[in-house]
């Protein structure tokens, strides 16, 4: 069965979206690792579907990571689908939606053609843990925060992986894992690990979030903003902090991009890949 699919960008991370609303189509492991493969099919960090609300919002947000399996929130992904809904027509210029981790606001700041700028409520944030020479917390999804001297001179791929795959963090499935290096304004640069992809990518929403409380804690206890700059662009992190290591009011902002729409057979894409290395 042909369908619609459209690919976004935010900062870099890129992603599938599909407009479910009237009928769920296969998302199944295989179909949603097909699209997101990048020789056989659009290519792509993640997939999310664009469904009927569940309740308090205008929508749901369904997030696949690009090997297929459905996986937590997804801050950049939450950007994007936000301004798809805003080029599908659906709300004003705040926006409400539902996801795995409860329901979101997202602000249309800027919308002009394909390119739109948009900032996202994330969750409250509740602890963060400061173990040995690393941070633990949970931004939406789990994330591991280690600080290092230069982003550039880390093996992200290897060093990412093993600590992704460690048993500290088997329990929940292994961890997203994020190297910061403090500039001298205080701002940072960031490079991540992402499971899931199970590769680099070139930004990530939630490690954004969680290096921001992660270098408030650290360095900056006054401070309740930063600039992130990731290797696929600048984004910024914003929160109130509550009693304890509760944070509240955090919001993610920056650019969102519609890349390009198609129609296509996912079952092509499927067939195509499963017979890799069969010949």
């Amino acid at each position: 069965m042909r369908r619609k699919f459209y690919k976004y960008q935010g900062a870099g991370n890129d992603f599938v979206l599909l407009d479910a609303r009237d009928s769920r189509p296969d998302l199944s492991r295989e179909t949603v690792a097909a699209l997101c493969d990048r020789h056989f099919g659009i290519g792509a960090d993640g997939l999310m579907a664009l469904e009927p609300a569940a309740e308090g919002g205008e929508f749901y947000m369904r997030y696949f990571n690009a090997d297929g399996g459905e996986s937590t929130m997804c801050g950049n992904g939450g950007r994007c689908i936000a301004l798809f809904a805003h080029h599908l027509g659906i709300g004003g210029t705040l926006k409400r939606f539902d996801s795995s981790d409860g329901v979101h606001e997202a602000e249309i700041l800027e919308a002009d053609g394909d390119r739109g700028r948009v900032r996202l409520r994330m969750a409250d944030v509740e602890g963060c843990e400061a173990r040995d020479n690393y941070f633990f917390l949970n931004t939406g999804s789990p994330h591991y925060v280690e600080f290092v001297d230069d982003v550039d001179a880390v093996d992200v791929y290897g060093r990412g992986r093993a600590i992704r795959y460690s048993d500290a963090f088997a329990a929940q499935g292994g961890t997203n894992v994020n190297f910061v290096q403090l500039l001298p304004d205080g701002n940072f640069r960031i490079r991540t690990y992402e499971r899931g992809v199970e590769d680099e990518t070139l930004a990530c929403g939630t490690g954004a979030t969680a290096c921001a409380l992660a270098v408030h804690l650290a360095c900056y206890p006054s401070r309740r903003e930063f600039r992130v700059y990731a290797r696929g662009g600048e984004l910024k992190v914003s929160f109130e902090k509550a009693a304890g290591q509760r944070f509240t009011d955090v919001w993610l902002e920056g650019p969102a991009v519609r890349v390009f729409e198609c129609e296509a057979d996912a079952d092509g894409w499927k067939a195509q890949r499963a017979d890799v290395g069969k010949k």
